[in-house]
């Protein structure tokens, strides 16, 4: 009987232990994708002023590919470890899900306007993918890191 309570004890213990080590993977993966979004977005910039579309077309698709992804990479109970995600990801997951959907947009525009190579609607599109990321972060993201 004894072992029996120690095997689900250990049982349980893993199970936690499994549930944390997968939430902390949970942020990594996101934090990775936004990091890479991050250094995509410095690359269009810098080849906005090379005139280098192809770049930014590339670049832009990488962002819009990414964007859907970023919910799933939010499930709930994702919360906890070192992130900055705020609980209005979960709480306004609708809202958390249309400005994901709303970066996805504006990095297609992007693309398309980059394919035609058309500097007018790449400058234009460019400032939409700033905003889209800027409004996301500044309605779902925290300052600091939460622990």
């Amino acid at each position: 009987m004894l072992q029996k309570k120690y095997l689900l004890g250990g049982l349980a213990l893993f199970a936690v232990l499994l549930f944390s080590a997968q939430v902390f993977a949970q942020a990594d993966k996101r934090q990775a994708l936004m990091k890479n979004n991050s250094e995509s977005n410095k690359a269009i910039k810098g080849a906005l002023e090379a005139k280098d579309y192809a770049t930014i077309e590339a670049k832009a698709r990488d962002i819009m590919g990414n964007a859907e992804k970023i919910v799933s990479l939010f499930p709930k109970g994702s919360d906890k470890g070192k992130t900055k995600a705020t609980p209005a990801i979960w709480e306004k997951s609708d809202d958390f899900a249309k400005a994901a959907k709303n970066l996805g947009t504006a990095a297609g525009e992007l693309a398309s306007a980059a394919k035609a190579k058309d500097e007018a609607a790449v400058t234009a599109k460019v400032k939409g993918v700033s905003e889209a990321c800027g409004g996301c972060h500044k309605a779902f993201r925290a300052e600091k890191y939460a622990e």
